[in-house]
């Protein structure tokens, strides 16, 4: 009987992307060494010693630490961070949020309390830089290019 029920609820097709719309959560008190790589969302309230790669959301709660890099489309962000927190589209720094590090986003929120130590860039360049592209060589392109219009 259970072997039946545990049949019918473990079926997943191999290539498929059946965790895309999950939750993951580190709790508080958990830690967690390594790097993390997640197609959902992922919720740290605990502390992770390692980079955190995310195509969906990432939300570091008010106990949560993170002791690495960011990657990610969205992100909120209660705790602390220390290392550089890249977001494709809207990061979100909360009152108790403490980021030491540089921060590359799109959009930028931040509540009054909120602090960071580093350098922020933000705007359409985030797009370019998906494709490895450093913001000197956008710079540049972005010149070259004003140029031969204005020309």
């Amino acid at each position: 009987m259970f072997n039946q029920m545990k049949n019918k609820n473990t079926v997943n097709k191999a290539g498929s992307d059946s965790n895309a719309g999950s939750i993951n959560l580190i709790g508080n008190g958990s830690v967690i060494e390594g790097t993390i790589n997640s197609s959902g969302d992922l919720r740290i309230d605990g502390i992770v010693k390692g980079s955190v790669s995310s195509k969906s959301k990432v939300v570091v709660g008010s106990t949560g630490k993170v002791e690495g890099d960011i990657i990610c489309q969205n992100a909120d962000i209660s705790g602390q961070v220390k290392g550089k927190t890249t977001v494709a589209e809207t990061l979100f720094l909360k009152s108790t949020a403490r980021i030491n590090g540089d921060i590359i986003t799109s959009k930028l929120i931040v509540e009054v309390g909120a602090a960071f130590t580093g350098s922020c860039n933000m705007g359409p360049m985030i797009k370019d830089l998906k494709r490895g592209e450093s913001n000197e060589v956008n710079i540049e392109k972005q010149n070259t290019e004003l140029k031969e219009k204005t020309a």
